[in-house]
This record gives C-alpha cells, structure tokens and sequence, in this order.
C-alpha cells in the first residue's frame, strides 16, 4: 500500500473521512445554528521581518508535522528559490528567507532531510517548498500605496501531486533589502511568463488539499536546471550557465523567459556579441508572441535620454534593432507605453511616462520607417507598478519599464 507524507493515501484515508463526515452532520442536526458573525476579520499582524519569515516556516512545517506525528520516515524537501509573486524576480530578500528556511528545518524538524534544489533531487519525487514575497497595501492588494510584505509559504509533495501545507505572514516594509540578484537585475526583459505564474498560483492560489498547479508540475524539472543555471551566472561561470540555459531551452516548458533571458546573458557576458544578438532576438520574439514585452530602458530622473552610462546603455542599440527589425517581420502593430514608480505626482509620472514611450518610438521608427505607421504611444505613469515601494533603486527598476504591447493593426484604406 502507497504512502506519502501523511501517511495513507486519499483511498485508504476515506473511511475515517466519511465517519467523521457523518459525526459532524449528526451533531449539526441537533444544535441550533449560530447566527453569522458581524465581526470583520482583523487584519494580520505585521511583523518584522525575520519574525515574520520565522512566522511563515513554522506554521508551515508545523503543519506538515502534526499531520504524520508517528512517522519515522525523513522525506526530502527542496526549495524552489522564492520570489516576488508580482515581477517573479529572486532577491536579496528571498535568498535570505530561504537561508533562514533552511536553517530552521533542519534544526526544529528533523523529518525533513533539506536538499539542494537540483534535477537530480527532483527525479526523487521530494516535498517542495515555493513562497512568494509580495508588497500589499493594507487590504492585501497589490495596488496603491504598498504597507507591508505579504509572505506566502507552501509545501508540494510531488508524489501525490497535492499541497500538503500552507504558511502565511506579514513582514515590514523598513529594513528589506529587495534588491533582484544578479540574473534578474541584469534581465532586460519582462513579461507575465506561464512557467513563472504556475510557480506563484502553486502558493497563492491554493489550500491544503489542491493539486499542484499543472503548469508548474510540468516544468519543475526543467525549472531546476535553470535555477542552476541561474546559481552558475550569479557566480560568474558563464560558460556553466550557457551550457545550463541551452539544455532547459530543449527541455519540456523549457521556452520561458528566464532561459531567453539567460541565453542572451551568458553570450553577452561571454563577449559572443553575434550570439547575443540572436539570443536576444528569440527574447523578442517570444515576448510578441505572448503579447507584451516589458523593456528595462534606464533614463535619466526627470527625462527621456538614457543614463550617461556606457555600461549601463551600450546594448541598447542592439534591443532596439532587434525589436524594431522582429516587429517588422512578424508584421505586428504596438502600442508603446511607458511606466513610472509611484514616488511622485501621478500627473507628473503619467506625462513624463508617456514622453519617455513617444522617445522609443522615435528611436524604433528610425530603425525602421515601416513602424511609423504601425505604433503608438502611451503613458500609464505609475497606475501599472509591479513593485510599487517607491524606492526609485534597482529594487523597484521595472516600475518604470516601457512595455511594447502588441495590438490589432489599424485598418488601411482601400
């Protein structure tokens, strides 16, 4: 008879569901009902950080525990690197989290034996562990003024295809560093990716009892192999990290952003310009095949030239050629827009957001005549931020983003 982390399986499990099932209808049948509550759930409490992450893991792990108290068997977990349930970007932030995740596991829980996440720990079918950190306003939306970072912690076991446990807290804004790491700092491009939405409905769009998210299982094998590669670029092995992004890229779910992201990289890195360019190429071509391609154009505050900086800018050329040169061939229509962070008057982000989307449009029609007729250009200022702490750092570099969106083309006359 199978097992899994809490002991039987759903089949063996349904017998004592079903009395218990019956014992709660009996006891309902002769008590009078309460009347609804008109108390409004309180808010949870925001803590500081490393309470909160302490918070998140126990409850967490906790849970997983009380569910097999006589188990003696240790079950592999791995983390599949947190990230921020909005940009999908790892950071100093989450590395800490998982540090600490880590650290309490294998000192409070020791039926768990903590792994690396690797393709190799994978095909053993561990227990998985995804969290998203994410900056919420008071309500726990992701609009407006940002008040607190919401965590989000579950446990995947990936032999029965359920989520086993859930975790949840609120951490402080002062005092996080959520600066991206390397890789994701260094990515030029953004976009809604399926393989990273998987990963974030996993943790925030389940309870204990759901399965996995379908899109997320598919892909976790080649997820461990780009966050491998990942691990190799942030390190400075960019040979390790091309060879890693090249063999996801071939993998089932392997076309993702962060591979096309990471082949582009590791080529740039490795002064393999022409690769580069190809590399990025198929970036912008998957970006316009999903829609929208979200761009890292760093300008000067308050303008629309580019920052004075030859390190920062010297591939600029090479986005807007590509971008200007893929949109012609697929014959695509886009509509511009520009992005700004929420740390000023939002009638001063949206006019300057939308100049700063009428300046790439410029650059691109120079490139190519033909998208004269075929873009425009809008600005959202700071009504669509992913971020949205105002930090105006690298923290926060992809609220002020120029997005290129691809839109009906407009109708010719005859």
């Amino acid at each position: 008879m199978s097992k899994t982390l809490f002991g039987l399986t759903a089949k063996c499990r349904r017998p004592w569901i079903v009395l218990a099932m019956g014992a709660m209808l009996s006891a309902c049948a002769t008590a009078p009902t309460p009347p609804p509550s008109t108390v409004a759930a309180s808010p949870p409490p925001v803590l500081p950080f490393d309470e909160a992450v302490l918070k998140a893991a126990n409850d967490l792990l906790s849970k997983a525990q009380a569910a097999s108290p006589a188990s003696t068997t240790k079950h592999t977990l791995v983390i599949d690197p947190l990230v921020d349930g909005m940009t999908g970007y790892q950071s100093t932030a989450t590395l800490s989290m998982q540090a600490r995740i880590e650290e309490l596991a294998r000192a409070k829980y020791p039926q768990f034996n903590v792994q690396p996440f690797s393709a190799a720990a994978v095909e053993q079918a561990p227990i998985v562990l995804v969290g998203t950190f994410t900056t919420v306003n008071q309500d726990g939306k992701t609009e407006g003024s940002r008040e607190a970072w919401r965590i989000c912690l579950a446990l995947a076991d990936l032999q029965s295809g359920k989520i086993v446990a859930k975790g949840v807290a609120r951490a402080q804004l002062a005092g996080v560093d959520a600066t991206p790491i390397r890789h994701f700092r260094d990515s030029p491009a953004w976009m809604r990716d399926p393989a990273i939405e998987g990963y974030i409905k996993t943790c925030q769009g389940t309870k204990a009892g759901d399965p996995i998210n379908p899109v997320y299982a598919s892909r976790i094998k080649t997820a461990a192999v780009i966050s491998e590669a990942i691990t190799d670029y942030d390190a400075g092995r960019y040979q390790q990290a091309l060879d890693r992004y090249t063999a996801a890229l071939s993998m089932p779910g392997g076309e993702q952003l962060r591979t096309y992201n990471g082949l582009y990289l590791a080529n740039w890195q490795l002064g393999r310009r022409n690769a580069a360019e190809q590399s990025f190429g198929q970036l912008v071509d998957y970006g316009l095949a999903n829609k929208s391609l979200g761009m890292k154009f760093l300008f000067k505050p308050g303008s629309t030239a580019f920052l004075p900086s030859p390190q920062v800018t010297r591939a600029y050329p090479l986005w807007l050629r590509q971008i200007a040169s893929r949109a012609v061939q697929s014959n695509t229509c886009l509509e511009i827009v520009g992005h700004s962070s929420p740390s000023g008057p939002e009638p001063v982000n949206e006019r300057l957001s939308l100049r700063r989307a009428e300046s790439i449009q410029q650059r691109l029609t120079a490139q190519s005549p033909a998208l004269g007729k075929r873009t425009v250009a809008a600005g959202k200022g700071s009504r669509e931020a992913l971020v949205g702490t105002g930090a105006d750092d690298l923290s926060d570099a992809l609220d002020r983003r120029v997005s290129f969106d691809v839109m009906d083309c407009p109708a010719t006359g005859s």
